[in-house]
């Protein structure tokens, strides 16, 4: 078995070959989660070991939940996968997705991709990260095609004009975007 820094080679078939304790990173604001996120999580749950999933502050972005409120919602959302036989944890983060990756010994860093918007973004990010963090590699994960196009910022726009978002999130979901929006 060869091993390239402290993560271990996968076969071609993505099978995995001896990578116990293998712990990825997938990231994100969750604003709110929508089914893409739990489809990205899903299939992480796949390709490695441990998963944590980082719900990042982000202030930038304008949250229409807080922190706790998202963190909480991830977990809620999590728990209805079942038993993945991965370890999942979701931890709320401030700062660089890289020293959150190390702060956790993940190797990998999970990230979804819809359309070749988000390859271009992705790029950028991915090559800084390497720079700044040689040791945790970058995978993609192509949406699903039933979640190619949903999107947090849309699930919320749509929300806010009173359409119908349960084709995009959870029950749970809608249930906590209409409270908000009510408010």
């Amino acid at each position: 078995m060869k091993t390239l820094g402290r993560t271990k080679m996968m076969t071609m078939t993505g099978r995995r070959n001896n990578m116990a304790g293998v712990t990825g990173v997938y990231a994100g604001t969750f604003d709110p989660v929508t089914n893409g996120h739990m489809d990205i999580i899903s299939r992480a749950t796949r390709i490695v070991d441990n998963l944590v999933v980082g719900v990042a502050v982000n202030t930038g972005k304008g949250p229409l939940f807080t922190l706790e409120e998202r963190t909480k919602m991830v977990e809620d959302e999590i728990a209805q996968l079942g038993d993945t036989g991965t370890g999942i944890q979701v931890r709320a983060f401030e700062g660089l997705l890289v020293d959150f990756a190390a702060a956790n010994d993940a190797v990998v860093v999970v990230r979804g991709l819809r359309a070749v918007t988000d390859f271009d973004y992705e790029f950028q990010m991915t090559g800084m990260n390497a720079r700044l963090n040689p040791d945790v590699e970058t995978i993609f994960l192509m949406a699903s095609e039933s979640n190619q196009f949903i999107s947090s910022r849309l699930v919320k726009e749509i929300c806010s004009l009173g359409g119908d978002i349960s084709q995009f999130v959870s029950p749970r979901v809608v249930a906590l975007m209409a409270a908000k929006y009510t408010d």
